[in-house]
């Protein structure tokens, strides 16, 4: 697939513009993800707020914007709110940072848009709990894993999968011809 292989002489400045202006949107839903909560009344950080940036840049920008905000939205997130605390906040920079990496090679492998997400974002997050198991305690991953929680993360697994696969699916169509 053509989308998935960008070099530096594709990228035009409206392709910039755009990641750019993702990564703004980025920083301020972090960074207010917990006022965002108290808005509507519903706990916003079980939504994955980090992942759902990723997967806009996934889908809207380029594999390089992806990895940034994997790597950097964990620790804006740290260094302007001390939350998550540091050896959380470096899992999740993993996690996340895992679920980019599995994407881009599962879609070259595969060419399953929907697979390719839906398995990216569920390895990931087993090996998060995997190094939350590793480096915390059963007793963290029993908070992490409460119901409505892990309800929460299959519904934005789901809904994260279904846009990567129509927003991309329709891209790759276009591209063909």
């Amino acid at each position: 697939m053509n989308w998935t292989k960008r070099d530096i002489s594709s990228i035009h400045t409206r392709d910039i513009i755009k990641g750019l202006l993702l990564d703004i949107v980025a920083l301020v839903v972090v960074y207010f993800t917990p006022i965002i909560g108290q808005l509507v009344h519903f706990p916003f950080y079980m939504v994955e707020p980090m992942r759902l940036m990723v997967v806009l840049s996934i889908a809207h920008s380029s594999r390089a914007n992806s990895y940034l905000l994997a790597l950097s939205l964990p620790l804006f997130s740290w260094a302007v709110s001390g939350h998550p605390e540091f050896y959380k906040m470096l899992v999740m920079t993993g996690e996340i940072t895992i679920n980019v990496f599995l994407f881009y090679y599962l879609i070259r492998k595969s060419d399953s848009v929907f697979l390719s997400i839906i398995i990216s974002i569920v390895v990931s997050k087993v090996l998060c709990y995997i190094f939350y198991l590793a480096f915390f305690s059963m007793m963290f991953i029993r908070e992490e894993a409460e119901p409505s929680f892990l309800i929460a993360q299959v519904i934005s697994t789901l809904v994260f999968s279904f846009y990567i696969f129509f927003v991309l699916g329709k891209k790759s169509q276009t591209e063909q011809t």
